[in-house]
C-alpha cells in the first residue's frame, strides 16, 4: 500500500536533544541601532559615520558588530554582510552612558522616541537595548567559529556557514551547530520534506519555524559527529560555495537553476549529483537502506497566468515524488513517536 502524503497526522513530539540547538535571529527593534548605506528611509547612519565614532572613541568598537538578514544571505554569493549595528546587550544606561556616550546619544536620538510609543512596557524601558537579544544564542555561539543559518522565510531551504561573531536578524534562523555533518542533515532532502510539511507555506515559500520544523525533527544518531555525513556534507558545501563565487550568483539564483528543467549546465549538475550523495549519506545513518529515491523535476502546485496572459514560470521543483516523500515522512513519524515514548519513559524513572 501506497502512504497517503496529505493524509499523516500533525502531532509530532519534541526531541529534547535538539533543544537549544535552533533560534530566531535578534529582534532589534529600531533601526537607529544600525549602519546601513543602503537603508533609503534615512533612519540608520553611515558607514562613514560609523568610521569616526570609532576614530574618536576606539571603545566604541566594543559594542558595534556585523549585522546580516535573509537577504543578504540569500543574495551574496559569500553571504557578505554590508551593516553594522549596535548592540549594548543588557548593560543599564549608566554604563553606557559613561563607556559609550556617543553611541548612547546616537541611539537616544534614534531609538528612543520610537521605542516610547511602543505598546510592551519593557521595550519603553530599555530602549537602548534590543527588544529580543537572544541571550541563549549568544551562549551558544560564544565559543565556536561558525553557526548554520536559513531564511526564515524563502523559496528554497538552503543552509549557509556565517562566522559567529556577528549580531544576526530576525528573519535569520540560527544553528550554532559548526560541523559539516549537522549541514548535511539539515540540507538534506529528509529534513526539507519534514520542513515543507510542518512548517507555514505560501505556494513555495517556507516558513521555517524552529518549534515545528527543528525541534520535532527525529534527526539521525550522532548527526553532528557522524563521518559520512561529515564528508558528504563537506563535498557539497565547498562545491556549492565554489560555484556561487564563480557564476557571482547567490544561493538564490543557484537553487532557482538547480530546480529548473531547463538547466544543463556542468555545475549545476554536479550539484545535483552532490545533494543526492547527502541524501542517501542520511538516509543511510537512518539505516534506510532498502528506500532508493531518486529527484524529478516535479510541479509543486497549479500556477495561474498573469495579467498579461503569458502564465508565470511554472514551479516545478527537483524533489522526490509524492510517494518517496510519504514514504520517509511516515519513517519520520515513526521514529518520532518512539523516541518520545523513550523520553517518557526515562523522565517516569527520574520521578
Amino acid at each position: 500500500d501506497h502512504r497517503d502524503l496529505h493524509s499523516f497526522p500533525t502531532r509530532r513530539s519534541s526531541d529534547l536533544a535538539n533543544s537549544g540547538k535552533s533560534f530566531v535571529g535578534s529582534i532589534v527593534l529600531g533601526m537607529g541601532f544600525t549602519f546601513d548605506d543602503t537603508d533609503r528611509k534615512g533612519v540608520a547612519s553611515s558607514l562613514a559615520d560609523m568610521r569616526q565614532l570609532i576614530a574618536r572613541n576606539v571603545h566604541n568598537q566594543e559594542v558595534i558588530f556585523p549585522y546580516i538578514g535573509g537577504e543578504e544571505v540569500n543574495q551574496s554569493p559569500s553571504h557578505v554582510h554590508h551593516r553594522f549595528v549596535v548592540d549594548f546587550g543588557e548593560r543599564s544606561e549608566q554604563e553606557c552612558r559613561k563607556t559609550w556616550p556617543d553611541l548612547l546619544s546616537l541611539v537616544e536620538i534614534k531609538v528612543k522616541p520610537e521605542r516610547l510609543e511602543n505598546g510592551r512596557e519593557s521595550y519603553r524601558r530599555y530602549w537602548w537595548q534590543f527588544g529580543e537579544k537572544r541571550n541563549e544564542l549568544r551562549l551558544a555561539i560564544d565559543r565556536i567559529s561558525r553557526v548554520w543559518a536559513l531564511s526564515r522565510v524563502g523559496q528554497h531551504l538552503a543552509v549557509a556557514a556565517l562566522p559567529a561573531d556577528m549580531v544576526y536578524s530576525d528573519s535569520l534562523i540560527v544553528f550554532p551547530l559548526p560541523s559539516c555533518a549537522a549541514f548535511c542533515a539539515l540540507q538534506a532532502r529528509p529534513h526539507e520534506v519534514w520542513a515543507r510539511f510542518f512548517g507555514s507555506s505560501l505556494e513555495d515559500r517556507l516558513r521555517y519555524t524552529p518549534s515545528d520544523c527543528f525541534e520535532t525533527f527525529p534527526f539521525p544518531e550522532n548527526w553532528e559527529s557522524h563521518p559520512q555525513l561529515e564528508a558528504a556534507g563537506r563535498r557539497y558545501y565547498e562545491f556549492r560555495a565554489q560555484l556561487m563565487t564563480q557564476n557571482d550568483e547567490g544561493m538564490t539564483k543557484t537553487y532557482n537553476r538547480f530546480h529548473d528543467r531547463s538547466e544543463a549546465s556542468t555545475g549545476i549538475l554536479a550539484l545535483r549529483e552532490l545533494h543526492a550523495d547527502m541524501d542517501r549519506a542520511v538516509l543511510d545513518a537512518y539505516g534506510w537502506h532498502d528506500i532508493r529515491p531518486e529527484a524529478e523535476f516535479l510541479l509543486e502546485y497549479e500556477s495561474d497566468e498573469d495579467e498579461t496572459g503569458k502564465g508565470k514560470k511554472e514551479p516545478y521543483r527537483y524533489r522526490w515524488n509524492d510517494e518517496a516523500q510519504a514514504e520517509i515522512l511516515a519513517r519520520l513519524l515513526e521514529l518520532n513517536a518512539e523516541r518520545a515514548k523513550r523520553q517518557a519513559s526515562r523522565s517516569e524513572e527520574h520521578t
